[in-house]
Parts: structure tokens; sequence; C-alpha cells
């Protein structure tokens, strides 16, 4: 029932970004067909936690900031119906920020097979540079064994600043998995931890083309 949902609301959305402002995506094919696997993309945006539902192939699920569901008009009622319907998972700021119950929370959805989103600068860039890493997205990985796929976003800040959609301007590239077996396993805990965060990190930087902070 609950994945009928998610993509009743994926289906029902997608014609619409198609229309206002026709994304350009690539590296779908990057995306495990079965299996946990962790997304961990750069944050520009709010909207980016509805966008990677929209354009990826399998379901993920993610927590989000629990303010999320307050916002006011239209667009918080799409909000809050769209979360619902993808099952995120609202945590508070502080939780968030902490990674209090969020991990936690991940690893759960990891272990049952199915994918996670998480954004590893931890909130969203207000300046448009890629700030660093924590190390979540790799806590996840190395504790569930799952891949990492590292997801570049680009100019999704604009998509509700412009008084016309400009189509085309928005660009999700999907990146190559990177496994856990890739890191050192004769390293420690933490070293590996910072060694799949440096990584991930990275790839990100690759893929969305931004300034590191």
């Amino acid at each position: 029932m609950a994945q009928r949902f998610y993509f009743g609301a994926r289906n029902v959305s997608r014609p619409l970004v198609r229309l206002l402002w026709n994304p350009r995506v690539s590296g779908l094919e990057n995306i495990p067909r079965d299996g946990g696997f962790v997304i961990a993309s750069n944050h520009l945006a709010n909207i980016d936690s509805f966008m990677l539902p929209v354009v990826l192939p399998r379901q993920i699920r993610f927590v989000a900031k629990d303010t999320l569901w307050t916002q006011k008009g239209v667009l918080g009622w799409i909000l809050r119906w769209f979360f619902d319907a993808v099952e995120a998972v609202p945590v508070n700021r502080d939780a968030l920020s902490s990674g209090k119950g969020a991990l936690q929370a991940g690893l759960t959805i990891l272990r049952e097979g199915d994918g996670f989103a998480i954004y590893p600068e931890g909130t969203r860039s207000k300046d448009g540079l890629l700030h660093p890493g924590k190390q979540g997205a790799a806590w996840l990985a190395l504790e569930s064994g799952c891949p990492v796929i590292p997801v570049g976003l680009k100019g999704t800040q604009h998509m509700f600043s412009r008084l016309l959609p400009h189509r085309g301007a928005i660009t999700v590239r999907v990146g190559t998995p990177i496994a856990v077996d890739e890191i050192d396993p004769t390293a420690s805990k933490g070293v590996r931890r910072r060694l799949m965060n440096a990584r991930i990190m990275d790839e990100i930087q690759k893929l969305s083309g931004q300034r590191r902070a």
C-alpha cells in the first residue's frame, strides 16, 4: 500500500515537473535494481527533497526537518501531501542537526532493503558552495554494507525564485556507486568513516560542479 502511494504521488508530480522545469537527469542506471542503497546529495534548496523522489527510479526515504510540514499556502499543502506519500520521516531541527534518531531511522530503512537519502552537509547551502560533509552517510554505508550513490544537484535553488520557470536549468546527475569494500578494510572504523566521507564529498563536488566552501 505504501509503495502505491509513493509511486502514485510521483506519477502525479512528474508531468508537472517536466512541464515547468524539464530537468536534465543523467546516471539513473547507477541506481541498484534491488537492495538497500544510500543517496548522498548536495543540498541547495528545500525542494531538493521533492525533486529526488520525483526523478529517481526506485523509492527513497529520507528524514526532513518537521517545519516542512507546516509551510503555508498551496505549496505547503503540496509538500505535506507529497512528504506523507513518500513516507518521509519528520525530525525536529535540533535532532536533525545532531543526528539523533535520523541515522538510526536510516539504518533501519537500509536493512529492510530500501533506499535512504541524506544530505552530508547537514543543511542546505545558502551561499551555493559545497560545505564540508558530516560523516552520517559514511556511517550508514559502513554499518549497513550498502553502497553510496553520490548525486549532484544544480539549479534547484532557483525553482521558485523566478517569475517564470526556466526550463532545462535544473540538473540532476547520479554518480557511480561507492562500495564499502573500496575503503581500506584494515583501517579502524573512524579512519574508514573519514575516508568514505572524503570520497563521497569528492564525488558530489565533481557531479555538482560546486566550489568548496
